[in-house]
């Protein structure tokens, strides 16, 4: 039986977190900022009772008779009682016999071509135990991206400001960092599970690494990003934000509408339809929130009854990172463009370059796992560099279509249209591939 090691570090960064904030707050308040103090508040209480409730969703306690545990997430103090509770299961567990076991099998990740299937006993306790870390990975989902993410992007806005870094706030950007990092490692390693979960899945501390390395400089990039160009655009920073949130808010609703499915009744039992329709938007805000950040590693497909998307296309990926590299490029042009001399102190030019290249950096780590880190890569029917290379494929082959039914269009009557020569055999290639994808 593992130690529930992520549910102490999810604890502790949710505890960390809430601390910190609550101390900057009462600074801005001591300051006169009540601007500033209302909004470090805002987005610490609103994830903070988001927490609470998926706890109390995932444990099922509104139908148990359990007031005590009730009472502490009212208190907002369940997720240090859900600790606890955890380890005194670990600390338990092999004291007593346990009454009865399950019994589940797993695959083994392919050797020479073969695949061996082996039985594990899962007593009592080490289904509570997974049931914890289930919910301790969701919850830190949900607290990065709906809590440490705006908290960051605000921090970092009234520093640039003020044209300086406290120690409280210092601290809390550096929390909610590591905050928002965890969150998208978590989203990376449940992806994992949900794809292939009839396997046995072991990640290594080297993939890991290159997870959070991946994670970092992506939304490092991003949020420093979005607060440079929100520091001499206020006014558009709204627009761009929202643009990006209602896409991937409304993307998986229309491709679920477009593939005229029934309605998903296998949410949860004790759901109406009323609920699973709430429960249904909480998830698909949580899934914008997540991509207006980072790549949120998932796709959401409402008419699967797991609501993921298990395939691996790497082509939505290879789109995905090219239009935000796009966007992050045009963002920071309109910040050189319209910086005031309060960027004096700043080289410009030198710090768009740098992010660029810190963007350019998380693709590559990110690269880097999928082609050697990836723990289940022995079962990708293409690797991610042959995605990429086929996606570029398809682009050639449309600018060759599109320039050829341009030259039709142009040379006059009676003149052999097959004179422009092919694209070349690598379109057709990467045409019929990323089909495939």
């Amino acid at each position: 039986m593992r130690l529930p090691s992520s549910v102490l570090v999810s604890v502790s960064l949710f505890t960390a977190e809430t601390t910190a904030a609550l101390y900057l707050s009462s600074t801005y308040r001591s300051a006169g900022d009540q601007i500033w103090q209302c909004f470090t508040l805002l987005f610490t209480l609103v994830p903070s009772v988001l927490v609470q409730l998926t706890l109390i969703f995932i444990h099922r306690d509104l139908s148990r008779d359990r007031p005590l545990v009730l009472l502490l997430h009212i208190l907002q103090l369940g997720p240090i009682i859900r600790c606890l509770d955890a380890f005194c299961i670990y600390g338990s567990a092999g004291k007593v016999e346990e009454p009865y076991v399950t019994i589940t099998r797993k695959k083994q990740m392919p050797r020479e071509g073969q695949t061996e299937e082996v039985e594990q006993e899962v007593g009592q306790a080490e289904g509570k135990l997974v049931t914890h870390r289930a919910a301790f990975a969701r919850t830190s989902v949900i607290q990065a991206f709906l809590g440490s993410a705006p908290q960051l992007t605000l921090q970092l806005y009234i520093c640039v400001l003020q044209k300086g870094v406290s120690i409280g706030r210092g601290t809390l950007m550096v929390i909610s960092l590591l905050s928002i990092v965890y969150g998208a490692l978590r989203c990376n390693i449940l992806a994992i599970k949900i794809r292939y979960d009839d396997y046995e899945v072991s990640v290594r501390p080297l993939a890991y690494l290159c997870v959070f390395l991946w994670r970092g400089f992506e939304i490092a990039t991003r949020v420093a990003v979005l607060v440079l160009f929100s520091s001499v655009l206020k006014v558009w920073v709204l627009p761009v934000v929202s643009v990006n949130f209602v896409l991937f808010f409304l993307h998986p609703w229309v491709l679920f509408w477009s593939s005229r499915s029934p309605f998903p009744e296998n949410i949860e039992k004790t759901l109406t339809r009323v609920g699973t329709t709430i429960v249904l938007c909480m998830l698909t805000f949580l899934y914008a929130g997540i991509n207006v950040f980072c790549w949120s590693a998932v796709q959401l497909r409402l008419d699967d009854p797991d609501l993921i998307d298990k395939g691996q296309a790497w082509r939505r990926l290879a789109v995905y990172y090219s239009l935000r590299f796009v966007e992050n490029t045009g963002l920071t042009l309109m910040w050189y463009i319209h910086q005031t001399e309060f960027y004096q102190w700043v080289d410009a030019p030198v710090l768009e370059l740098s992010l660029l290249l810190g963007y350019a950096t998380a693709v590559f780590f990110m690269l880097l796992f999928y082609q050697f880190c990836h723990p289940c890569r022995q079962l990708f029917s293409s690797s991610p560099a042959q995605g990429f290379w086929e996606c570029c494929g398809s682009v050639c082959l449309l600018r060759g279509t599109i320039s050829q039914s341009g030259s039709m269009r142009t040379k006059p009557q009676g003149k052999d249209i097959g004179d422009d020569p092919p694209c070349s055999t690598k379109g057709d290639i990467g045409q019929s591939l990323c089909g495939a994808v």
